[in-house]
């Protein structure tokens, strides 16, 4: 027995050895079971004899082949995790040899096994790749969409900056509504007043400045350069009065204009030496007109103005002839009675947009309400003893004019076309029978701009120039032409904001031309409810 329980000692020394030779786990447990834990001494372990030791032996073996790992196959080397054995309980731990008690770790933590194989995560990778690019697909799609709805969105809001820019321009604190250019006045045929910009010039229905109102110098943002300087425009070419809303727009204008003539009435036989009569001529008028005015806004892209003037007129007239003696004759004359009432209709053509012009069409209608010409009482002689106060026709003018809102001014323009209808006098004037008579029609155009030197006070500068077509008159058996007449004005306003809803306007027209008045001063103040 002796001998035998001694023979199995080297066998029980040698276990580490093989454990570790027959060991199939994998490379990180061998290495586990190869290298054995750095341990206090312990123990030795008790004595056993050969049986215990025997059947100690082959339990140890039948345990390591039972925790033993099969070998990985080709397929799964890179994606199974072996198993790993349960610890040994603690009662069993101190049976086992010192060798083995040491070699072996307290506790093997047990993993999760993963039974994927290489070709089943292959597809995996594949699926989750394709379904990858339809979502960027998809993406992609879905962002050039939203790239193109920005970039129309963005054209609107510049289009709608623009438009309320405009409207608070002349309209300030008003709400405007979208696509819509409710107060982008253009195009007068007539003096429709701007509320709270625009300047009256001249004697004519469209003579008329309006002036921008913004500050320059501490460089305001751009939005509000275009709402002062839109005030600059002339009045009759600015901004169009909002849907439903009311302007009242009273003014009241001086004319002057005076003429100077020398006429030889006779022949002359040789340089220097006249058979006949020679007559000078000096003529003063001076005309103060009051203007009663009123807009509405039937939509917001269209409005209807009413104006009804009141003219006072004084004209003085000296005439001096030389025949074999001299002869002076002085006449004053005084008038004072309702003008020509006017009715007009507005429309903006296109909506306002960055860098292009607002064009506004125009319709003026001028009725024949005043005081004509051949209404007035003449003497024996077919002089008038009195004045008139309108034109004696009906008139019709389309026009066409345009607002463009260049930093730092708004420049302006336009041009019409005035149609004075004819008509049967049919009446002496003195001793002569005036019947049919055609009055000469009128082309209109003007250009200018206007600037802003502060939030309240703006200015503007501009030129107009009517030409007006020869008159024809059938006095009798005979047709009497007159001569074609140029009016030039150079034009100046200025308009100092009182508060949101109401401003001061002047304006002034200077002469150009011959026959061009001398100077028209205008002053407006409109109300806006």
């Amino acid at each position: 027995m002796t001998i035998n329980h001694l023979s199995h000692l080297p066998f029980i020394t040698a276990i580490p050895l093989t454990l570790t030779l027959i060991y199939a786990g994998s490379p990180a447990e061998a290495a586990e079971v190869q290298t054995p834990q750095t341990a206090p001494k312990s123990e030795p372990a008790p004595n056993l004899s050969a049986e215990e030791a025997e059947a100690e032996t082959a339990r140890i073996l039948a345990r390591l082949s039972s925790i033993k790992s099969p070998a990985p196959s080709p397929a799964s080397v890179a994606v199974a995790s072996p198993r790993t054995p349960a610890p040994l309980q603690a009662d069993e731990q101190k049976k086992l040899p010192i060798e083995l008690a040491t070699a072996l770790p307290e506790q093997m933590p047990v993993p999760a096994p993963v039974q994927e194989t290489a070709s089943d995560s292959g597809e995996d990778i594949t699926s989750a790749l394709q379904a990858i690019r339809s979502e960027l697909s998809e993406q992609r799609k879905l962002i050039a969409r939203q790239s193109a709805l920005i970039r129309t969105q963005n054209e609107k809001i510049q289009q709608l900056e623009l438009h309320n820019q405009l409207v608070l321009a002349a309209f300030p604190g008003t709400p405007t509504s979208p696509y819509d250019l409710s107060r982008m006045r253009g195009a007068g045929i007539q003096k429709s007043q701007l509320e709270t910009a625009a300047v009256q010039i001249g004697t004519q229905p469209d003579d008329s400045l309006a002036l921008p109102d913004e500050p320059v110098g501490e460089a305001p943002p751009p939005s509000q350069n275009i709402e002062r300087k839109v005030e600059a425009v002339p009045e009759g070419q600015g901004v169009l009065t909002p849907r439903g809303q009311f302007v009242l727009d009273p003014s009241i204008e001086y004319t002057r204009s005076s003429t100077n003539r020398l006429v030889f009435r006779g022949f002359e036989l040789i340089p220097g030496i006249q058979i006949g009569a020679i007559e000078a001529s000096d003529a003063d008028r001076d005309t103060i007109i009051g203007t009663f005015a009123m807009r509405y806004g039937l939509t917001n892209r269209l409005e209807i103005e009413g104006r009804i003037p009141l003219l006072y007129r004084k004209d003085r007239i000296k005439v001096v002839q030389q025949r074999d003696e001299q002869i002076t004759r002085e006449v004053s004359l005084e008038e004072t009675n309702i003008g020509d009432a006017e009715f007009a209709l507005r429309y903006q053509l296109n909506r306002p947009t960055r860098n292009n012009p607002i064009w506004v069409a125009g319709l003026r209608v001028k009725t024949d309400t005043g005081k004509s010409p051949y209404e007035i009482p003449f003497d024996d002689f077919g002089v008038a003893t009195g004045l008139a106060t309108g034109s004696g026709f009906w008139g019709v003018q389309p026009s066409l004019s345009f607002l463009l809102p260049s930093d730092p001014v708004v420049i302006y323009g336009g041009i019409g076309y005035l149609w004075n209808i004819e008509r049967n006098i049919d009446k002496l004037v003195g001793d002569v029978f005036v019947g049919k008579v055609d009055p000469g029609d009128a082309i209109n155009a003007s250009v200018g701009f206007g600037f802003a030197l502060n939030p309240r006070f703006s200015f503007s500068l501009g030129y107009r120039h009517n030409y007006i077509f020869s008159t024809t008159t059938q006095l009798g058996d005979t047709l009497q032409e007159s001569d074609d007449i140029q009016v030039g004005s150079f034009n100046l306003g200025m308009s100092y904001r009182l508060s949101e809803r109401q401003s001061l306007n002047l304006g002034f027209q200077f002469g150009a031309t011959e026959d061009a008045p001398d100077v028209s001063i205008v002053a407006r103040i409109p109300f806006r409810f």
